[in-house]
């Protein structure tokens, strides 16, 4: 998770904000929304979430256990951290919240982790240069300028995914919370 506007001093604040999934989903939901929202909808959309179900299956025991959760523990920790403003009802982000730029780095458990991925790509372009320099790659076939120019593009095709991924996994920006 990263911070566009957090200071160095309160991001372990931010980290352990956001370590509560019930938070998390929370945050999600008003950015998404962009304006003020009901405890009562925000409640629906979290257990909807968690229990991996639409918002029409929900059963009032799964409905209120989260908005008593909400009501009684989540939000007014938020609140304390400024990153809402809660008034029993209705719930509007804070302008500290709304700048908070936050992404997650959710790894599927079938992935690796981007910085796994690049180290990776950078042995096999170590390889295939080291191989240039030591004659043993083939340039008959395929020149010089075309293996560093292939791993090039491997590493810019790499980034502009990272980059889309990233943005996609940003809170606010999807439908179902990362």
């Amino acid at each position: 998770m990263a911070g566009k506007m957090v200071k160095d001093s309160n991001r372990g604040e931010i980290f352990d904000l956001l370590s509560n999934h019930r938070r998390r989903y929370a945050i999600h939901y008003c950015k998404r929304e962009d304006e003020p929202v009901t405890l009562g909808d925000l409640a629906e959309h979290v257990a909807a979430w968690e229990l991996d179900k639409e918002v029409q299956e929900l059963t009032s025991a799964e409905r209120k256990r989260v908005y008593t959760s909400l009501q009684q523990t989540h939000l007014p920790t938020l609140e304390r951290a400024d990153m809402i403003e809660f008034d029993d009802r209705t719930i509007e982000l804070t302008e500290e919240a709304t700048e908070l730029d936050v992404y997650l780095d959710v790894v599927p458990s079938d992935s690796i982790p981007w910085g796994m991925y690049y180290l990776g790509l950078t042995v096999v372009g170590a390889i295939v240069m080291g191989g240039l320099w030591l004659e043993v790659v083939p340039t008959e076939t395929v020149p010089e300028l075309g293996w560093a120019t292939l791993v090039f593009a491997l590493f810019a095709v790499s980034a502009i995914v990272h980059v889309v991924e990233s943005r996609r996994m940003r809170l606010g920006e999807m439908e179902r919370p990362p």
